[in-house]
């Protein structure tokens, strides 16, 4: 059987109960007790950067628009 044939969806997958279990583990051996508040919340910080920047983008767009929306279009090929 050929890695080619299976398909994509089983290839990336959410991982069930049992991966969690193991992640979870992995991630409390590699950083330790003390080490886990302090990753999520650089975690979180770093989402709250993410979600910010990405509202900042969209309020420059959609005031982009609403100017072009304001500005009068002139016909010069009259």
């Amino acid at each position: 059987m050929s890695i080619l044939s299976v398909s994509p969806q089983l290839l990336f997958s959410m991982p069930s109960g049992g991966e969690w279990i193991w992640l979870v583990l992995i991630v409390v051996i590699l950083f330790g007790g003390k080490k886990l508040p302090e990753l999520a919340k650089g975690l979180g910080k770093g989402i709250r950067e993410f979600n910010d920047a990405k509202d900042g983008i969209r309020s420059e767009i959609e005031a982009g628009a609403k100017e072009k929306d304001k500005t009068p279009t002139t016909n010069t090929n009259a």
